[in-house]
Formats: structure tokens, sequence, C-alpha cells
């Protein structure tokens, strides 16, 4: 069917009872993220707040909360899309050859932008100001536009093909900010409209760009798709939309949605950047304020009638854990013809994505080897790391598909424990040190410096994973309550980390004084942590704190570990100190206030009372 605007997505979802309505006033400052973090956790409907503290426009939030209502709201397109993106189709090709849409699916008709000589988002004017002001978290450094989509044009080469529409974070006031003049846009690296902008410094010219703000979901998806080349977003966009994007050239600069429901348009300069956050992110902790490009406000319109949907992000799982479901399901077919030999790829969600990436490989160099290693396999990991946004994935474990073709990537438990049985930590332990890592990763030496790692385990099973602790397990003086975390992982609580000199010299002390004996065959895996009762007392708690709060050349030990021609390895456990260190980032925790004004909601009488 495709949807013209958000409203008819809305009125879809009630209508079908997909929807639910606030009718109480809720503030946009706690409040409203605290609600969509609770609704989300319940498995509950979208949420629609028309009675917004101190603000004119509605808020819809959990728009995407649950596959199935991802389904629902594209249940006339998405199979199109799926043979459309395995198809691998470029939509100008289509333009020069239309008869080609006879052998394409039925969503290739929708590729193309529609120009427009005008359109619903330019109807009304308004200010930074009297947008809805969305706080998710007590220490964010303002509010910000967590579902944003922000479009650019490659300033060499104006117009569709080139363009690039992200979801970056947009911080609308706050910090240094002039008031309805200036809004921060973080970008991080490897990201399209990075590139837009060096480009434009390049030629000593300002970067327009445009915000949108609603409009049909499926820009919102498409703004976070990592897409095929010859596939700009906006096409994308329209195929899963089951209708072409419909676009206005209102003046100079890029194009404007036109079915969105706000637009920012404004511009960024070669090198105005304003201190932005902090913010709660995606990993569960705040990313700190830093220099970032400023946008320079030049208008903000909107539709009649506009609504302003919004999400919350936080220790995942979050609603955003569905974007990366859906982006799964669409592209992880497409992996084997990018990546040769890679049979899958799966960020972790439970790490906050980037932090932890499984993938399988194929072993076929020397199918006639008695006893197969990693070979392949590390040719592959290499191309994964430096495939687009998988080239900010800090450890990477890889397993072959010789071993266990039905392998699930998305099990988590059960991919760790396949690898930890067959990894040999003398050998299959390869570093990169002083490189890249992901902006928002606080466990590196810096912004967006770090190290990663590809652990590869392949072939037989090299131990049998410990189960349970053996009564002859023991600990250095000063580190306490070991528990078994997962089969093979044990995490120990260690003394609290809190000068960069004492806290490396307790992770080499545990490793020096570890009694050891044959209880640790089976132990490939020790991890070093604030608080052992909590991070063994779910897989999830265990992959949030290992993998965020360590950077693997810094933080990685090992029991009898050796150098040997430069090659890092141990002979006994691998130990990792997922301690809690100075510079980093705090995690998140609401505010106990909003916490008990929010209770209302849930409480008998109150709107949300069913999913209380």
């Amino acid at each position: 069917m495709g949807y013209s605007s958000l409203s008819a997505c809305v009125s879809d979802l009630e209508r079908a009872g997909h929807l639910l309505r606030v009718e109480e006033e809720v503030d946009a400052n706690l409040e409203v993220a605290e609600i969509q973090r609770r609704v989300f956790q319940a498995g509950g409907p979208a949420v629609y707040y028309p009675r917004v503290k101190g603000c004119a426009f509605p808020l819809v939030s959990n728009l995407f909360g649950t596959m199935e209502r991802v389904r629902f709201i594209f249940r006339d397109s998405l199979d199109a899309v799926h043979a459309l993106v395995a198809a691998k189709v470029d939509p100008q090709d289509f333009a020069k050859r239309p008869w080609a849409a006879l052998r394409l699916p039925s969503a290739a008709l929708h590729l193309l932008p529609q120009p427009r000589w005008s359109g619903d988002v330019l109807a009304k004017e308004t200010t930074i100001g009297a947008l809805p002001q969305v706080v998710s978290w007590p220490d964010d450094g303002g509010p910000f536009i967590t579902l944003p989509q922000v479009y650019s044009e490659d300033p060499d080469a104006p117009g569709v093909r080139h363009s690039n529409l992200g979801m970056y974070r947009v911080q609308l006031g706050g910090n240094d900010y002039q008031q309805d003049r200036e809004v921060g846009l973080h970008y991080q690296i490897h990201r399209g409209l990075g590139v837009h902008h060096a480009a434009a410094i390049r030629r000593g010219e300002r970067l327009p760009v445009n915000i949108f703000v609603g409009g049909p979901p499926a820009m919102m998806v498409a703004a976070v798709m990592p897409l095929p080349e010859g596939l700009p977003e906006l096409s994308f966009a329209g195929a899963l939309n089951g209708r072409a994007i419909r676009m206005v050239r209102a003046g100079k600069g890029p194009l404007v949605h036109a079915d969105a429901d706000f637009c920012i348009r404004g511009s960024i300069g070669p090198r105005e950047t304003k201190r932005e956050g902090p913010f709660g992110d995606h990993l569960g902790y705040y990313a700190k304020a830093h220099d970032f490009p400023v946008l320079r406000v030049d208008s903000v319109t909107h539709r009649k009638g506009a609504i302003w949907p919004f999400t919350t992000v936080g220790r995942p799982p979050q609603e955003d854990t569905l974007f990366g479901d859906l982006i799964h399901e669409l592209t992880g077919p497409l992996v084997p013809t990018v990546l040769p030999g890679v049979r899958g790829v799966h960020a972790v969600d439970w790490a906050g994505v980037h932090p932890l990436l499984f993938a399988i490989g194929s072993e076929r160099y020397v199918p006639y080897a008695s006893a197969r290693r990693p070979m392949e396999v590390l040719t592959q990991a290499n191309a994964i790391l430096g495939q687009g946004q998988m080239s900010l994935a800090k450890v990477l474990m890889i397993a072959a598909t010789e071993d266990a073709p039905g392998l699930d990537l998305r099990d988590v438990g059960a991919f760790l424990t396949h690898v930890l049985a067959r990894f040999d930590p003398t050998r299959d332990l390869h570093f990169q040190t002083k490189t890249t890592m992901d902006t928002l990763d606080y466990s590196g030496s810096g912004l967006n410096q770090g190290s990663k790692v590809v652990i590869a385990g392949v072939g037989e099973a090299k131990r049998t994973l410990a189960r349970e602790l053996s009564g002859d397990f023991a600990l250095p003086a000063g580190f306490t309550g070991a528990r078994l975390a997962a089969p093979g992982v044990v995490v120990v609580q260690a003394p609290a980390f809190t000068d960069a000199k004492m806290g490396p010299e307790d992770a080499e002390r545990f490793c020096r004084e570890l009694p050891r004996g044959a209880h640790l065959a089976g132990l490939p895996l020790l991890v070093l942590v604030d608080d052992a009762a909590f991070a063994a007392e779910t897989l999830r708690n265990f992959v949030w704190i290992a993998f965020t709060r360590a950077n693997p050349a810094a933080d990685f030990y090992g029991v009898d570990a050796f150098t040997e021609q430069k090659h890092w390895g141990c002979r006994g456990p691998l130990v990792i100190d997922a301690r809690r260190k100075p510079h980093h980032a705090p995690p998140l925790v609401e505010d106990p206030a909003v916490t008990q004004r929010v209770d209302r909601l849930f409480a008998r009488g109150g709107s949300l009372a069913r999913l209380g």
C-alpha cells in the first residue's frame, strides 16, 4: 500500500491495535524516554503522546518496537524488497532502460524519487526551540533528535545518485549552541556525510544539509541501511514504502523530502565545530562531549498536523535492535557476494554491535590436511575488517562452516562455545594495534583510537569446556567471587581499577600468581570484572561487560604469555580485564524521581496500565 505520511502510518497502526494513546500530559524531558524504554521491554505497542508539556507537537515512539509490527508496517513491500536487494538493482540503469522493469521485482517501480514543485513539509515555519525537546538520559548535554534523516548531496556531483541519507545524531540545544540558529551534527568515521563534508572542505565551500524528521517510516529505515553500491537510500526507501519518495527542489541546496513532518535546512562549514554531547548511547554508556560540526540553521518548516517520532537508546536491547534485525534479514544474503568465502556475519547486539562481531567463513585451502588450522578464515577476517561499518568491529570471532554446518551466528552462547572449544591461544589471536575504533567506544586510548583482535576457532575441538568450577580452582590474593558465566568462561571479581599503573599490575599479577593445574584445561577464558555476581547472572550481562569494557591491545592478558616473532599468545587461559577504567564513559542510570512520575502511567487507571 505505501504510506503517504507518518500520520497515515499512525492511523493504520491504531486501527490494527498496534498503537496506544497516552492521554496524560507527559514531559519530553526524560519522561517520554523512560516510558519508551519500559514499553519496549514489555514488548508493547507504538505509543502516541498528544499532550506534551510546553510543546504544540504530538510525539510517537516504539514504531519499530517488535518485529511483528515492522512486518505489519511493510507488509505489502517486504518480500519485493528482499528480491530487489538480492538483485542489486541500479536505479540509474533502470532509468535508462525502463523496459528492464519487466524482469525486476515490483519494488523496482518505486526506485526513482519523484520530483515535486511543492511539498507538505514546507507548509509552516517554526523554530528549533518550538520543536519537541526530547532528553533521554539525566546527564545528556541537551535535547536530541533520535530518529533524524540527514540528507546531503556530493558537492562534486549534486543530485540523488550520489546523495547520502544517514541517521546521524542531532543535538538541538544546550552546550554553546546559539538557540534557534545552531544545532550539533555528530557523524562517525566511515560515513557518507563525512565524504560529502570532505569534498566541500576541499572545494572551500559550506556543505548544505537537510535534516528530515518523520514522514513514511521507510525513510527512517533507509537512513540506517548499509546498502549495495548503486542503490541510494532514497531509492531503497521508495521500494520499501511501496511508493516513490517525493522530493522538492526548494531554492538552492539539496532536495527536500516533500512528505516529511519536519525539515531543518542549513549548512556546515569547513572548520566550524562546537562541543556536542554527552549523550546516552547504544553501548549503554554516555558518549562524552567532543567537538563535532555545527549546523548553521537557515529554516525550520513542518507540515500541518506534524508528528514527531522518537526513540531512545541505551544498554541493548532497545528499539534500535529491531533495526539491526531488519538489516540482517535484508542484507545477510548479500554477504557471500561481497566477501567471498564468508557465509555470514552477525554484529552482537548485547555488546552494543561494534564491540563484538561473529562470522562464519570457510576453509578450502588444504582440504586434504588431516589437522586443519585457521588459514583462509584469516584472509576472510581481514576482508571483514576492511568492509564498511564492519571495519569498526573490535573483537571478531570467526569459525569455519566445515566444522559445524548448522552453527547459528545469532545463538550467542552456542557460537561462543564453538569458538572457545577450538581456538588455540598460542596461535589464533591476531591483533591490530593503534588503529581506528568506533567513535562511541571509550575503552580505547582516545576518540576513534584503539585496537582489534581476531579470535579464530577452526578444526576439531581442542578442549572440553568446563561446565562447573572444580574444587581445585583457587585465586590469587585480592581476587574473589569466581563464577562460571558460560561453558569454559569464568568471571572473577578483581580489585577496583582506580590507578593507571596499579590496574595493569593487578591484571599481570593475576596471570602470574594464578594456581596452575589440570582444572584450567577446560577454562580457556577468564574475565576480570567489578561485580562477578552481576556478570555471571545472565549471558547478556557477561557479553555486555566483557566486550564493552576492554581494548584488546591494552586489556587482553594471558597465563604464561609470550611474544614470538612479534606474535603474542599465551599457553594458559586468555585473560580479559573488563573492569571499568578511569577513562571509560559512565554507564546509564535512570533518574529515580522521573521513574516515580512515570510509574503513574503504568499503574491502575493509567493509559499504559495493561503493560505495568
